[in-house]
């Protein structure tokens, strides 16, 4: 891997070195490069194998507020030359645009942390191939109504991450992924249903064993027989962690700077006002040592800073790009590339406290559908979970349609679970909601 990171970086070095002869005063050069391997087994049969050996870079230059981009995979000298050149040559047919340019230089990390993201596996293909058969032979094995199997995969990545521009930095680091998934199906009389689990983490040793994950798949397929349809109604609302994540996630798209400057959010001009109830916070650190969503410098080489991104229910922070930041008048605030660890508070209560408190309501375990309108809040999706009576879980439920407004979801939250869901960046528990519309029959 050193070798490799020296090897790239040279590369990035070039191409940087390429474009000042050229003239060009401001330029960036991205370079990744990743390996690993998929495997997936049905039904105690391989189903495939895959090895992916990928890279590429990308140069983008700016010329009088004009941006020209190019991109090679190959990394010889000539072709280097030639997509700089090639960049240079497309900027000069592109718009004016007073907002393009690098990161300031004062924003740029200049000591980026280790944050052992890097761990290979040193698992080959036919162990590999070993763990996703025992997950899904234990998943077959342990309830007569699994009846079939969608497959179990374990996918093993690395990639190297290069980013270096004409403000003097060239940076890079080295990041691991891993992951084990099973995908059931389950019968009972004539009605089928479908689910599955997983663990993801960025060292294979972390991962859940085969037999959570057989088990997680194996309860959470058979929980859905039985599913019924329920009355149009007005009720109480929690959502799951997986679900609670997503709905938080349409938070993360409503403060980011894309969204702010094409004036396509619910969630303009709200810098310091509320948003959400006034015990409610959200943190974000993205220096997390192993952590999922954790990067020593975003995708410009922008420091990354802890961060309060809600304070006692009170918006804190936009999430900028360099572009966006200068377009809106403002700061970057290091988010190129997205979000790093999110960290939900919460009111202590398990998922039991939280249906105990949620009374009668929904449960949802799963959404469907893309019903969130961006500009005004409007939210309405598919969903399916669980009727819950008197905080105790009654019988599954199926195809229904729940809805609202986004903003007045958020500010309608009283109690958010300690049940976090550890394999997401946005760590969150349950989440119940004071009360949405319900579509049924």
């Amino acid at each position: 891997m050193i070798e490799q990171k020296q090897l790239l970086e040279k590369a990035v070095n070039t191409a940087l070195n390429i474009a000042n002869d050229l003239g060009v005063s401001q330029a960036e050069v991205a370079l990744g490069k990743s390996a690993g391997i998929s495997v997936n087994t049905r039904l105690g049969e391989v189903e495939n194998i895959e090895f992916n050996h990928d890279g590429a870079m990308g140069i983008s230059v700016y010329v009088d507020h004009r941006k020209g981009s190019a991109s090679t995979a190959d990394l010889s000298e000539e072709a280097i030359a030639a997509s700089v050149k090639a960049a240079v040559d497309i900027a000069k047919y592109t718009s004016q645009d007073p907002y393009a340019g690098l990161l300031d230089k004062a924003l740029l990390e200049t000591d980026p942390l280790d944050l052992d993201l890097y761990h290979p596996s040193n698992k080959n293909t036919d162990e590999l191939l070993a763990l996703a058969k025992q997950c899904e032979d234990i998943a077959l094995n342990t309830d007569k109504r699994i009846v079939n199997s969608d497959g179990a995969g374990m996918n093993s990545h690395t990639s190297l991450q290069v980013y270096g521009n004409s403000n003097g930095f060239l940076e890079s680091y080295a990041s691991s992924r891993h992951s084990l998934s099973c995908v059931l199906i389950a019968q009972e009389n004539d009605e089928m249903q479908r689910d599955y689990s997983y663990s993801s983490a960025r060292d294979i040793n972390d991962l859940y064993s085969a037999q959570w994950v057989a088990e997680q798949a194996v309860s959470r397929t058979v929980d859905r027989l039985g599913a019924r349809k329920i009355a149009t109604q007005e009720s109480p609302v929690v959502f799951c962690p997986e679900m609670a994540s997503g709905l938080f996630g349409h938070l993360v798209s409503a403060i980011s700077g894309a969204s702010l400057y094409k004036k396509s959010s619910f969630l303009l001009d709200s810098i310091d006002t509320q948003v959400f109830p006034d015990w409610m916070s959200i943190t974000e650190d993205p220096h997390i040592v192993k952590g999922i969503a954790s990067s020593p410098f975003d995708n410009e080489g922008g420091r990354t800073v802890k961060r309060n991104i809600i304070d006692n229910g009170f918006l804190q922070t936009y999430l900028l790009t360099g572009y966006a930041a200068r377009k809106m008048g403002l700061q970057s605030t290091g988010h190129a590339g997205g979000i790093h660890n999110w960290f939900v508070k919460n009111n202590g209560l398990d998922l039991a406290g939280i249906l105990k408190e949620m009374g009668t309501g929904l449960f949802v375990t799963e959404l469907m559908g893309q019903g969130v309108n961006m500009v005004t809040g409007d939210y309405s999706r598919g969903a399916a979970g669980f009727w819950v009576e008197n905080g105790v879980i009654s019988y599954p439920v199926h195809e229904i349609t729940i809805a609202g407004n986004l903003k007045e979801m958020f500010m309608d939250i009283s109690a958010i679970g300690s049940d976090i869901d550890p394999r997401s960046s946005l760590k969150t528990g349950s989440i119940l909601i004071k009360k949405m519309k319900i579509a049924g029959e």
